[in-house]
């Protein structure tokens, strides 16, 4: 009995450093999601550039533009762009509550995100159905929709990312000051999604009006 605790504590000791050393090794990976989603978000960068030198193109060689009868309406997009903007803000504050372990402070601004970015969904989709064009009207109305439309999506995915976020927070100890790749990636995309809002904003609507 005894020299079968002395073997198996033989084979304990030769095996527990190696399996030491892989998950020292497996620990030691440097965390390479934040670096996936920007690449990630480099590509799209260049699908909506392609949308925004089109538009550019159609623009610069239209007589009037846009054509008579697909004009925009300002207000409810400068509404909507107020409401994504700021919810930029909205959601730094759950980044930055994260990181000072306040888990409740996180979910709160979240949510809060996650209400203005449905809320601007809600004003896109208003707005579609009260413009009285639709995509194939003219080359105005079809770059409109798919450049705005392409958007959209892009927030709808933005949405379920913080959704997701609230989701697995539910789990103990998941988040933390200093878990919170996920939080961070949420915002990033968040961040992307307005920055192109912008964008479009002054493409489609600003300058539209000169």
């Amino acid at each position: 009995m005894q020299g079968a605790i002395e073997t198996s504590e033989v084979l304990n000791s030769s095996v527990d450093p190696a399996a030491t050393t892989a998950v020292a090794h497996h620990e030691g990976h440097p965390d390479l999601r934040v670096w996936g989603l920007l690449t990630f978000l480099a590509s799209e960068s260049l699908m909506f550039g392609g949308f925004f030198v089109s538009y550019l193109v159609y623009r610069g060689g239209a007589v009037n533009w846009p054509p008579e009868g697909t004009e925009v309406e300002l207000l409810v997009p400068a509404i909507n762009t107020f409401i994504l903007v700021s919810s930029s803000f909205v959601i730094h504050l759950g980044d930055t509550a994260i990181k000072k372990n306040n888990l409740n402070g996180m979910r709160l601004w979240y949510a809060v995100t996650a209400l203005m970015g449905a809320i601007f969904l809600g004003g896109q989709l208003y707005e579609y159905l009260t413009l009285g064009y639709g995509l194939t009207t003219n080359i105005f109305s079809n770059c409109f929709y798919l450049m705005t439309g392409f958007h959209g999506l892009h927030v709808f995915v933005g949405l379920l990312l913080i959704l997701g976020v609230l989701w697995r927070s539910r789990r103990s100890g998941h988040y933390s000051a200093t878990k919170h790749t996920g939080i961070e990636m949420a915002e990033i995309y968040w961040h992307f999604v307005d920055i192109i809002w912008i964008v479009l904003f002054t493409l489609l609507y600003i300058l539209t009006m000169f």
